[in-house]
């Protein structure tokens, strides 16, 4: 489905289910359907009316090949969230997703229930900021590399040592990345938006309820990241799911839904686990 915003911007979505809302918010250059596999079965059998989107960048919602701000992809979520007449919504974020649901905490606490955070930080690290950098000045100079070797880059950067130790399971995401193909434009603006500056002192003016979820072997956002991120928040809490990399919600699923589900029931926010 596709709405268009006050400013003119596509964005294609999906609202499935009864009850009460969450939106699902994906990371750098992920189509909203990463999430049809094992989020979105689980959180409709447990009663939620499930919304997903393709941020902007991601056809068919509009690419933005001019370039956008995280403000921008704010106020698409703001807009889609009221659209839908889908407040208070929960909202679940991953990587930059996370980051469009931080800076919507802030921007628009009145349309949020609580939000949960998955392979989330409050500032990138030097390194995370050139490699993103760097790649977005691939694809601005339309260098192509060899799909095989792209694949494997975003294999080591993305998934845990277990994945990575099984041959034949590696296979299955090397294809996997690999049929993704090249990125354009938009992914290109969703690149340089992944490099966070420091917002930590910012979050501490956020008052939605909020759980960070960090994963044992992520890379990009560790969990030393995720448990800053949470003490910058006032009341949120932290946990690590064991084992598994960036892309802990597709490597381990099931221990995953486990932790947006217990989330989600909880009426006691103080009882999910750590508190920041």
């Amino acid at each position: 489905m596709l709405m268009t915003t006050e400013n003119g911007i596509r964005l294609s979505y999906n609202d499935c289910g009864d009850g009460p809302p969450v939106l699902l918010l994906t990371g750098t250059g992920a189509p909203s359907s990463v999430w049809d596999l094992h989020q979105v079965p689980v959180l409709r059998a447990a009663g939620f009316r499930v919304i997903t989107m393709d941020n902007r960048g991601i056809p068919p919602s509009d690419e933005g090949a001019d370039g956008f701000t995280v403000d921008d992809l704010v106020e698409d979520v703001a807009a889609l969230i009221d659209y839908l007449d889908a407040m208070p919504c929960r909202v679940i974020g991953t990587s930059m997703g996370s980051y469009i649901a931080q800076e919507l905490a802030l921007a628009h606490p009145e349309l949020l229930d609580s939000v949960l955070l998955m392979a989330a930080c409050g500032k990138s690290s030097l390194v995370q900021k050139v490699l993103a950098e760097g790649e977005a000045k691939l694809i601005e100079l339309g260098t192509e590399l060899p799909p095989d070797f792209l694949a494997a880059t975003r294999a080591l950067h993305n998934l845990g040592p277990a994945t990575l130790a099984d041959d034949d399971l590696t296979g299955d995401w090397l294809d996997l990345f690999a049929a993704s193909g090249t990125w354009g434009p938009g992914v290109r603006s969703q690149l340089l938006l992944s490099a966070l500056p420091d917002r930590l002192d910012a979050y501490g003016s956020i008052k939605v309820p909020c759980h960070v979820v960090s994963f044992e072997r992520d890379l990009v956002a560790p969990p030393e990241a995720g448990w800053e991120l949470a003490a910058a928040i006032p009341g949120a809490t932290h946990r690590t799911v064991p084992g598994c990399g960036h892309f802990g919600y597709l490597e381990n699923p099931e221990a995953v839904n486990r932790e947006l589900l217990r989330f989600l029931r909880t009426e006691s926010r103080e009882t999910l686990g750590e508190t920041a």
